[in-house]
């Protein structure tokens, strides 16, 4: 048994473990162990803790899939409910559909006995004004609720975010089957109802018994243009090992032309167990692991991958700044 972890999952690691040792499955143990870092109130980018969006709304996302049917369960861009993890994986056992977002995944929620909560934080609010002050200079948010062209606002704000929290979990049980999960409030100052690789399956989260699994965190659209997640765990179909397939992954983003200025942290597992992890950010190379075996969690350090940058979409000055 073992459970790896973005840097985020300290703590909730141990209990993904416990369920484990106590009965449980990987489903069961991704779910739990993700729950205590939605919990999490110092945790800024996931769960109860979360960074708002531009508008000062807390959307939360998460997708859970299982290794050993390939079954999958994705919510997006969800309010007022704490666990997102926990509606994903009702809507995989629940429903033939797969992803569910807003006002939907929220009526289904409420009928799956979900209880609404406030879920942005005092700390959350006030990160939020103070960003809209500092990084965009905008004193007054109720301006914003006026804006004629909140899109301009919306590319400064991608660029000036300090917010690109997520937590990922891929656990092995007893039996050798695989599960991983995502959630996150998604990137810092988002522009209303985007959806983050932490919601798509292939993107930020994908498992196959049969090969491994891999999940990713950072700039969510870079790894949604290149498949990221689904590509790695191919490239382990094809018999590359976890760490040549998460180099191979990292490889793949160098043809992104003209994009985001952050990279990714791809983490993977092979169907053995092994596990590696890669990254083109410095800030974001380590990840998390337990087994049974283990008394405290261990960090290993990953691969840096330097992301090919395009100087000629760095953000440019624009006086239409969209307020009226």
């Amino acid at each position: 048994m073992i459970v790896i972890a973005s840097s985020g999952g300290d703590v909730g690691i141990r209990q993904a473990v416990q369920v484990m040792q106590d009965g449980g499955n990987a489903i069961d143990a991704v779910e739990e162990g993700i729950r205590h870092v939605e919990n999490n109130p110092d945790d800024v980018g996931v769960g109860l803790g979360g960074t708002p969006n531009l508008l000062g709304e807390v959307e939360l996302d998460a997708t859970i899939m299982d290794g050993a049917t390939l079954q999958a369960g994705a919510v997006g861009s969800v309010k007022g409910y704490a666990h997102p993890i926990s509606i994903a994986r009702k809507v995989m056992e629940e429903l033939w559909h797969v992803f569910l977002v807003g006002a939907g995944a929220e009526r289904f929620a409420a009928e799956m006995g979900f209880e609404k909560t406030t879920v942005m934080s005092d700390r959350a609010r006030e990160r939020w004004r103070t960003s809209l002050q500092v990084d965009l200079g905008i004193s007054d948010p109720a301006q914003l609720q006026q804006a004629r062209e909140l899109r301009h606002i919306g590319r400064l704000a991608s660029y000036t975010t300090k917010v690109l929290g997520t937590v990922n979990f891929i656990a092995r049980d007893e039996k050798g089957d695989i599960c991983t999960g995502v959630s996150t409030s998604g990137l810092g100052l988002k522009y209303p109802g985007r959806i983050s690789d932490s919601s798509v399956i292939g993107a930020g989260n994908y498992a196959d018994n049969r090969y491994g699994a891999a999940a990713c965190t950072g700039m969510g659209e870079i790894s949604i243009r290149a498949s990221s997640a689904r590509s790695t765990v191919l490239y382990m179909k094809m018999g590359m090992s976890v760490e040549e397939a998460c180099l191979e992954a990292m490889q793949d983003l160098d043809a992104l032309v003209g994009d985001r200025h952050r990279g990714i942290h791809l983490i993977a597992m092979d169907k053995d167990g092994n596990h590696y992890g890669a990254a083109n950010a410095l800030d974001r190379t380590k990840h998390i692991y337990l087994t049974s075996e283990m008394n405290s969690f261990a960090e290993f350090e990953g691969h840096y991958a330097p992301f090919r940058t395009d100087p000629k979409m760095e953000p440019q000055s624009d006086t239409r700044d969209g307020m009226t």
